[in-house]
């Protein structure tokens, strides 16, 4: 039987009319329930190709040498008009980027594979730095694996979110205990100070600054004052040195993943490298507590400051 879609993030705006500062409006968040996991989900043009035929190999891989191409996507697929236009781009030069069926669990396999099992520890330090938390958000969840690993520390209430349905309904099926939404984080779907804890693991620099700026400011919306936000990005030094530079300082696997970071298509990555992130963060009230910079990430923790009033929409934090 065809599962039933139903709306998975309704926002209704109640008491103030919406000509007001949003700072006075009063938000009422609902989401509603989506089995994920057993949605029908439109193919895109990736998912219509046969693998058997030698001219749809052909085509494929003839993309992948091609200028990087907008995303097509079905009218039909859920949320598509809450899908950003600078998410439709092939991030990491994934036919179609995120919006394949058939490629995004091929991603899923490769992603681990291309970070030569480094991505374990990282997960892993996520959820240690999370473990105290009751709720967190895992925002561009992705496969949801980094949702897993805060789970499998004790956290009970854990939430992925993330913009692909196809990478939704993949970490659905592999993590049936995780709640996942669609959404993005500049325009998160929970109401104000619902979590204690927010990941953020390879996010951030596939997004413009604009919108970086708006998604620390509902981060702040909705963690609790003292909540823990834990960010991991890749490293900058990647494409700071040379290749011979990282090989002198890390051994061939830093010469790998300069390689790595120089081949792949991402878009924003040198915009977010620029990014002042502590100043930033402190405007919306998130104070930086760690800031480690390895290889081949990086990583920040940041506090939202206890008793510190934000005026959402205007950008300012006062005490």
């Amino acid at each position: 039987m065809k599962p039933t879609l139903r709306v998975p993030v309704e926002r209704e705006v109640r008491g103030l009319s919406t000509n007001q500062p949003r700072e006075r409006r009063e938000v009422v968040e609902r989401i509603d329930d989506v089995d994920w996991a057993n949605l029908a989900l439109p193919d895109t043009w990736p998912d219509q190709l046969n693998f058997r035929n030698p001219v749809s190999i052909v085509r494929l891989l003839a993309h992948l040498f091609r200028k990087r191409q907008k995303v097509m996507i079905p009218r039909d697929l859920p949320g598509v008009d809450g899908i950003p236009e600078y998410i439709l781009q092939e991030f990491h030069n994934l036919p179609n980027g995120n919006y394949s069926d058939v490629l995004t669990r091929g991603y899923i396999t490769g992603f681990d594979m291309c970070m030569l099992g480094q991505m374990r520890r990282v997960r892993d330090r996520i959820a240690e730095r999370l473990a105290s938390c009751h709720s967190v958000l895992d925002l561009g969840c992705a496969s949801g694996k980094t949702a897993a690993a805060i789970h499998a520390k004790g956290v009970t209430d854990v939430w992925g979110l993330d913009p692909s349905p196809y990478l939704l309904r993949h970490a659905a099926r592999d993590y049936p205990h995780i709640r996942f939404v669609q959404g993005v984080m500049e325009k998160l779907p929970f109401p104000s100070q619902r979590f204690d804890g927010i990941s953020a693991c390879f996010v951030f620099h596939e997004v413009p600054p604009f919108y970086i700026r708006q998604a620390l400011e509902e981060i702040s919306r909705v963690l609790k004052p003292g909540g823990l936000l834990v960010i991991v990005e890749p490293s900058p030094m990647q494409l700071r040195y040379a290749f011979f530079s990282m090989i002198r300082k890390y051994g061939w696997k830093g010469g790998y993943f300069q390689l790595l970071a120089r081949l792949l298509h991402e878009p924003f990555v040198k915009a977010w490298h620029k990014f002042a992130l502590a100043d930033e963060s402190a405007k919306k009230a998130l104070n930086m507590l760690e800031e480690y910079d390895g290889m081949p990430v990086k990583c920040w923790l940041l506090q939202r400051c206890p008793g510190t009033i934000v005026n959402f929409g205007s950008g300012k934090a006062s005490p």
